[in-house]
């Protein structure tokens, strides 16, 4: 499936230093490891109300490590999904008399519009999760087969100490949760814990049989559509090498999407899904997560046909670290607006000689867990006297940051 228009990055003179970011296995800070290209897969939409500013904040925190990889010098292969068949999206169309079909394209179509009205460089592999089905169901099939995965009636479930035992993965390595706070969270995040018949009830669903007036697809384990966490285990294995450099998301995916994903990917090859696991904070609003089930949503296209710079609403997210939690509020644009009038107004004569100071000292930053919020003091600093920005300075908090004065 097409993404959207890639924007012009300008390339600046050298190359930057390997970022360093907190990987959440460990819970320490990690320079990355990377062996060749650079890969990254980031968990994508589920597209039945996009996008909001909580959506934004997590593709701006990758869209800066991807430019920081390019900025680095290696090449990047960026994979990103759509689950475009799931319980959310099947209800809402329900609920509004929709087809699911068309309610999917709509909202990925919006979603595109907004990505690239934001700048954010496009995934080399946008995937939604209903082109990729045979895949998928394939690897259900051989989990089966190979005694990690088991049937509940028709359904498919994956078996974790099956799985343990048999690969390199552990549960609650990538998490750190204990068991009472897992089976909470797998009720709350789409699992079925209470569900009689399971070998383990955080036994995650690998495959949904056919209900009546849900969608369905033809498969060795039977017609039905995938569970949630083994569809963007095999959508990573299929179009990036693995283990990946980077597999990213909210931090809401930490567990069970990304615990579970980890589990099947080790089952299914042998090895570790990804080298390191990163995670975007959440945003709220009124006091609460943003979230579509609490309906206390942001949405980026109100803002932009409302008249907002696209730029301003990139800096607005940006001033606030990519892992800390935040609420948004008026004032959060009101600040960035103003930080972009000021950067706006310095002339454009390159009258600080090369700027290769800042340049360096934004490499330094950026490169250090993508401190944005201290890039940004940076120019805040450099613009405050009044002189102009250079060329070469312009060029790299367009490459950069991803804001074009």
């Amino acid at each position: 499936m097409r993404a959207w228009h890639h924007p012009d990055l300008p390339r600046l003179p050298g190359t930057g230093p390997i970022p360093t970011v907190h990987e959440t296995a460990s819970g320490a800070k990690t320079k990355l490891s990377i062996s060749g290209t650079a890969t990254i897969y980031v968990c994508g939409i589920t597209p039945y109300d996009a996008t909001h500013i909580g959506h934004a904040n997590t593709y701006l925190a990758f869209d800066t490590l991807n430019r920081l990889l390019r900025d680095a010098g290696y090449q990047v292969q960026y994979a990103q999904n759509t689950t475009d068949v799931d319980d959310p999206l099947l209800e809402r169309a329900a609920a509004t008399g929709r087809d699911w079909r068309e309610l999917a394209e709509e909202q990925t179509e919006l979603f595109r519009r907004d990505m690239e009205a934001l700048s954010i460089v496009p995934p080399d592999h946008f995937i939604p999760v209903t082109e990729r089905i045979d895949e998928i169901s394939a690897a259900v099939a051989q989990l089966v087969e190979q005694g990690t995965g088991y049937r509940v009636e028709d359904d498919v479930y994956f078996d974790i100490a099956a799985a343990q035992e048999s690969s390199p993965w552990v549960l609650g390595e990538g998490s750190h949760l204990d068991a009472e706070t897992m089976l909470a969270l797998s009720a709350e995040r789409g699992g079925d814990p209470d569900r009689p018949g399971k070998r383990d009830p955080l036994d995650p669903l690998l495959w949904r049989a056919e209900r009546p007036g849900e969608p369905s697809w033809p498969s060795p384990v039977g017609p039905g559509r995938p569970g949630w966490h083994i569809e963007c285990s095999v959508l990573a294995q299929l179009v990036l090498d693995v283990p990946l450099t980077v597999k990213g998301g909210a931090q809401d995916l930490i567990f069970p999407h990304h615990e579970f994903s980890a589990g099947h990917s080790a089952a299914l090859s042998g090895s570790p899904l990804s080298c390191a696991y990163v995670h975007a904070g959440l945003v709220g609003y009124q006091g609460e997560k943003m979230s579509k089930s609490l309906g206390n949503l942001v949405f980026v296209r109100t803002l932009l046909d409302g008249g907002t710079d696209p730029r301003a609403l990139r800096l607005a997210l940006l001033a606030h670290h990519y892992r800390e939690g935040w609420e948004w509020t008026d004032a959060d644009l009101e600040h960035a607006e103003a930080r972009l009038a000021a950067w706006s107004s310095v002339g454009s004569f390159p009258e600080n000689a090369s700027g290769k100071p800042l340049v360096d000292s934004l490499r330094e930053t950026l490169a250090d867990d993508l401190d944005t919020p201290a890039a940004l003091a940076l120019i805040d600093e450099r613009v405050a006297d009044g002189t102009s920005l250079s060329p070469l300075e312009r060029d790299a908090i367009d490459a950069l940051l991803g804001i074009r004065l």
